[in-house]
């Protein structure tokens, strides 16, 4: 305990005599974050955590179960009463996935391996952010945003079969009884927004320290060094490692660097894809903040993500293989033609349509 504390004071203190030296990349890349943040993470997630409060204090997890349950829970192997928190995480993404799994647990609605299973799976990133700010905004093309978005997805239901499932994830679920007393919905308005705030700027805060941290690795000698060496040894473009690195502490400013990186366009949209799908260390700090309390194995949650991150990157590989039979179009200028658009609506169509032909199928074997 005592070595660990010196090391972090010791990093500390390194990390305060950088911000001496280089005062206005730090500031520059502390408004980039708050910026960020009022424009984006917080017009996003605010409302969207607002409504999922009032939708939990009136019950709305056994609405879900019920209606959404067994087409969203049976094909990953979890219990129907998972079903809200895997739409908040495939809607909203992190870290809202994080957050409703430990809501679910801390309300006795799931067991803790349940809790466990859960969490490795109910966290991804969000449409909003993936189509709009990645492909859209960074990218300059919606067709690659629909693209990482389902490369992600896939990968998420893949990885339901990689984490070992035990029976008791079905057995341990701890029984429904609802504690909640009655509220007035102006309590509970006020509660989901005194709640929600709290969220919003907690996450806020996590995304100005490591743009921040991010700055002073990129102003750092000693990074750019090592970064021209593993540039050279590997023949890839200076920019496309840097934004790989730099992606695994925080995954925008990642996907930013390589959004304006020379290197061809399967290989960017490969590491986008793995960068997007693991989340960074900054996400998984956001992760770990709600989970903390529970004791949860970090390790193993980010052994899942990074392997998750490797199937959508492959995911991806096959998808551009798939929707382009000539390599030499493979660039960013000319993605988007009308038969890509289509090609991708009909697999995204069959991704959402397939859990429910599943479940009417078996409907009408049971009843037959």
């Amino acid at each position: 305990m005592k070595n660990r504390n010196i090391y972090i004071v010791i990093i500390c203190s390194l990390l305060i005599i950088q911000i001496l030296l280089y005062p206005k990349e730090c500031i520059s890349y502390t408004l980039f974050g708050a910026k960020l943040f009022f424009y984006s993470i917080f017009p996003s997630l605010f409302p969207f955590l607002v409504i999922s409060n009032i939708i939990i204090a009136y019950e709305g997890v056994k609405i879900y179960a019920n209606v959404f349950g067994n087409i969203l829970c049976v094909p990953l192997r979890l219990p129907k009463e998972c079903s809200i928190a895997l739409i908040i995480s495939f809607l909203c993404g992190y870290p809202l996935g994080a957050k409703y799994c430990f809501e679910l647990y801390e309300h006795n609605v799931i067991g803790y391996k349940t809790y466990e299973r859960l969490l490795n799976i109910a966290s991804n990133p969000g449409p909003l952010f993936v189509v709009g700010a990645v492909g859209t905004t960074m990218f300059h093309n919606t067709y690659l945003g629909y693209l990482l978005l389902a490369s992600s997805y896939i990968s998420c239901f893949l990885i339901s079969f990689c984490i070992p499932n035990s029976p008791k994830v079905l057995e341990t679920i701890k029984p429904q009884v609802s504690s909640i007393k009655p509220k007035n919905i102006g309590v509970i308005i006020k509660e989901s927004v005194d709640n929600s705030i709290s969220t919003t700027l907690y996450v806020g805060g996590f995304v100005i320290i490591f743009y921040v941290l991010t700055s002073i690795i990129k102003n750092n000698a000693i990074f750019s060094i090592v970064l021209n060496k593993i540039s050279i040894f590997l023949g890839l473009p200076l920019d496309m490692i840097q934004g790989t690195l730099l992606g695994l502490l925080e995954m925008t400013n990642g996907c930013f660097l390589l959004s304006t990186s020379n290197g061809d366009f399967l290989t960017i949209a490969c590491i986008t894809s793995f960068l997007i799908t693991f989340s960074g260390i900054s996400i998984t700090a956001q992760v770990y903040s709600f989970t903390f309390k529970l004791k949860f194995n970090l390790k193993t949650y980010i052994s899942y993500k990074f392997l998750q991150g490797i199937l959508s990157s492959i995911t991806c590989f096959i998808l551009v293989k798939l929707t382009y039979s000539n390599e030499s179009i493979l660039t960013f200028s000319n993605l988007g033609n009308s038969s890509s658009n289509s090609f991708l609506f009909a697999l995204l169509s069959l991704i959402l349509v397939f859990p429910l032909i599943i479940y009417m199928t078996k409907k009408l074997l049971d009843v037959s």
